[in-house]
């Protein structure tokens, strides 16, 4: 779904503000009252007054003086992810992926300009990652991010790294512009992509496209450490499985 990048016209001070310490808490790991002010060069007192504020409504949750985002949002979360129909009906094939590769399977999907990992199921041999359902990460540094990109137009893309940037997660990720788009147009062509430690040092991960009609809905990958994730075993296991996986799940979205 193509969507506007551009600054609402009237933004609410007040609102962008609590989304931003609620953000800064999620950054920090928790803070206290003059941490947060700090952080956000805003007074002590309004710093006090948001937090007091959100502790009350249950997005917070203070203890010992240290406030932290709190379960609510899980609730808001879930709901958010239910509504979204690829997610059920791609985790029964995430799951057999997972299984029969042993490593990571995940499921990403585009909202304003960022990835959103929508899903992911672990197999017997995965290591542990710093991913988890609902992160946000940016799509130039990871294959399911470059998949998603390589589907969308070009003015989107444009818009998106005019918003987003290109930022480096690694020595290996792509922070040019133009070779941003010439990656792109090889992932199209392959109709995969890959990342070869661009966000993470140590793991290789490879991606396919789950597509709606001609639309991008999705990208659907397999992650694991480089020892691991070679290229021939990509070509011989991985890969054939990806794409097994992407097609059912496209059949079904197109027939359920």
């Amino acid at each position: 779904m193509e969507r506007n990048e551009t600054e609402p016209n009237t933004p609410v001070k007040t609102a962008q503000t609590t989304f931003r310490i609620v953000e800064t808490l999620k950054a920090l790991d928790g803070a206290t009252v003059t941490q947060l002010a700090n952080h956000l060069d805003i007074a002590k007192s309004s710093a006090h007054n948001y937090l007091q504020t959100l502790d009350h409504e249950g997005y917070v949750v203070e203890t010992d003086g240290t406030y932290e985002v709190g379960l609510r949002f899980l609730d808001l979360g879930g709901y958010a992810r239910s509504r979204e129909r690829l997610y059920s009906i791609a985790t029964p094939e995430m799951e057999r992926l997972a299984e029969s590769t042993g490593e990571y399977a995940n499921l990403l999907v585009e909202e304003h300009g960022v990835g959103v990992f929508l899903a992911r199921e672990r197999g017997e041999s995965a290591v542990s990652l710093d991913s988890y359902t609902g992160q946000s990460v940016r799509l130039h540094t990871t294959a399911l991010g470059k998949t998603v990109l390589a589907y969308l137009s070009r003015e989107r893309v444009e818009s998106i790294v005019d918003r987003h940037g290109l930022p480096a997660m690694t020595d290996r990720t792509i922070t040019d512009r133009t070779e941003l788009f010439d990656a792109l147009e090889e992932i199209r062509q392959q109709e995969c992509a890959y990342d070869r430690q661009e966000r993470i040092k140590g793991l290789n991960c490879v991606a396919v496209p789950i597509l709606n009609d001609d639309d991008i809905a999705g990208a659907l990958s397999v992650s694991g450490p480089v020892s691991r994730m070679d290229q021939e075993r990509i070509d011989e296991e991985i890969l054939p499985e990806l794409r097994r996986a992407a097609n059912i799940i496209e059949l079904n979205q197109a027939h359920s």
